[in-house]
């Protein structure tokens, strides 16, 4: 006879950066497994080390990093975390990105711009990455940057059961920050049975974060408005929303975004508006500064964990969606 036969086991191994440790346990403890023990040091010249303190050989290899600020810093350690497990032969090295950095570059406006959100699905590649998991990618196109298996999570249904609860259906209709946002506002809309609305915006192309409402396409008087985005930088956009919905005659708005990114001045913003309540996921961590009780947070860890899982198994990711659906 010849070669050797085996009759060893797959095995799961989940393992975090330092960006956000604490979504990493909550799926951990949605699996039921441990992360595996890693050390992580910054060098005194910013140099980051990483060495992980259990076998690998042979693992399915699931690598938990959420880009938060400092976002450069944390895409590189998850690069490098990458590169250890291939090195240290795991079978395969998938990455769960709950929030991708870069994704809002993804395609050139004017000359002479970069694409960096496929910038940084080559980096991964190159790193050693077998397949990309995330969550609600600015722009579908980016998973077409990636050459390999893209599983692209989404939080609707964890958002929209949450309002479906909170906020009288008769009176509730979905509003789109913006045109590139309709799309999404009209899958909301049809979930929740309510009328969709938009709010007309112009950006100054030279100024970054700079927004102009224009005008409401919709009846909102005396309506419960949604505003729905996938994510809150520094605020500015959704705020100047929402305060010419309340212009229009809303009775009440509420903003809901999957990434609470919350960059400065994003924190003095919320606490000012006259939202009534801002609902993200925990993709990042919400700084210390907002814990309000205007500001609920959903967990996206049982979605996560059960991407993973399904993926582990040979299952199906698509399931998780089209049965909520």
């Amino acid at each position: 006879m010849t070669g050797i036969k085996t009759t060893s086991e797959k095995k799961l191994m989940l393992f975090s950066g330092r960006a956000h440790p604490r979504l990493a346990e909550e799926v951990a403890s949605e699996l039921g497994v441990d992360l595996v023990p890693t050390k992580a040091i910054d060098f005194a010249n910013g140099e980051i080390y990483v060495r992980f303190q259990e076998s690998v050989r042979g693992a399915d290899c699931f690598l938990i990093q959420s880009h938060t600020a400092p976002i450069n810093k944390w895409i590189m350690e998850q690069l490098i975390m990458i590169d250890a497990l291939k090195r240290a032969s795991a079978r395969s090295i998938s990455v769960v990105i709950p929030f991708y950095g870069y994704a809002r570059q993804d395609k050139k406006h004017r000359g002479r711009e970069p694409i960096s959100a496929r910038l940084m699905a080559d980096l991964l590649k190159a790193a050693g990455a077998d397949r990309v998991l995330s969550v609600d990618l600015h722009a579908d196109q980016v998973q077409g940057y990636f050459d390999g298996p893209v599983d692209h999570l989404f939080a609707l249904p964890i958002l929209t059961d949450y309002i479906g609860r909170r906020v009288d259906r008769d009176k509730l209709t979905v509003v789109s920050p913006d045109a590139g946002r309709v799309r999404v506002a009209d899958r909301w809309a049809d979930r929740l049975g309510a009328p969709l609305a938009i709010v007309h915006k112009r950006r100054d192309p030279d100024v970054a974060n700079q927004v102009t409402v224009h005008e409401v396409v919709g009846d909102v008087k005396g309506r419960v408005c949604v505003l729905v985005d996938d994510m809150v930088d520094t605020g500015g956009t959704i705020c100047a929303a929402a305060d010419a919905l309340y212009a229009n005659g809303a009775e009440d708005v509420i903003v809901t975004a999957t990434h609470g990114i919350l960059s400065h001045p994003a924190p003095d913003r919320l606490k000012n508006s006259k939202v009534s309540e801002f609902v993200f996921t925990n993709t990042l961590p919400t700084p210390e500064e907002l814990e309000m009780d205007k500001i609920t947070v959903l967990s996206m860890a049982p979605t996560i964990a059960r991407a993973v899982r399904e993926v582990f198994e040979d299952g199906s990711v698509t399931s998780l969606f089209e049965e909520q659906s």
